[in-house]
């Protein structure tokens, strides 16, 4: 019949009238918008290792290979990737509905060895980015002798 609820005047939530409308936004906003059968834009990667070489597939689907960016500073590998899609409905001369989606990805990772650029390959072919990045030489280090 009644229910019997403990007040307490001291609650900070009793005292914001708008405590409840901000839990109902709360993300609201920040979430990117997804266009009908759009899906998120990422990077899928493998990276394999040998003696000599890193060997990096990187799934991006749906990009020209003109828009993907890979940059290398020591054993810093970054991939970037930039995607425009607009699609238009027409009946006859008249615009029915018109979308237009451009959207960046980015992907950075740490090797344990430093990559020699001058040697570095990127190939892409059907959605697939493959890097050939092989290791720079390590000099052995000099031991000095105390005088």
């Amino acid at each position: 019949m009644f229910n019997i609820t403990r007040y307490d005047p001291f609650s900070v939530a009793r005292t914001d009238p708008f405590a409840d409308i901000d839990d109902l936004l709360k993300g609201f906003f920040v979430r990117p918008v997804a266009f009908e059968g759009q899906q998120a834009m990422q990077i899928k990667m493998d990276v394999k290792e040998n003696d000599g070489t890193y060997t990096v597939h990187a799934d991006i689907p749906g990009v020209k290979k003109e828009d993907i960016h890979v940059t290398i500073e020591g054993n810093q590998v970054s991939i970037s990737a930039e995607k425009k899609v607009e699609k238009e409905e027409k009946e006859g001369d008249k615009v029915l509905r018109s979308e237009r989606y451009h959207g960046t990805v980015a992907r950075s990772f740490t090797l344990s060895q430093d990559v020699d650029e001058t040697k570095a390959e990127a190939k892409y072919n059907d959605g697939v980015l493959e890097l050939t990045l092989p290791k720079k030489a390590t000099t052995a280090g000099k031991t000095l002798s105390i005088q």
